[in-house]
């Protein structure tokens, strides 16, 4: 079965939702004036830990950027 619509344009530029709405939030923050700027680049931070489990128990947490590695 095909289908006559048009692919999203950021699937026919070869991106992820997730990479397009990441790029517009960005130009968005961006083009806000102070003291709005500072505020809203401060709330995209995101903290996170990743603990890896090994016979049934978390061993210790890694937590920032190279959580995954």
């Amino acid at each position: 079965m095909s289908s006559n619509a048009a692919a999203p344009f950021w699937r026919a530029a070869g991106m992820t939702y997730i990479t397009y709405s990441n790029i517009c939030a960005n130009l968005v923050r961006n083009c806000l004036k102070e003291p709005y700027k500072t505020e809203a680049i401060s709330r995209e931070r995101v903290h996170f830990a990743v603990s890896k489990w090994a016979e049934g128990k978390p061993e210790k947490p890694k937590t920032g950027e190279n959580a995954f590695d």
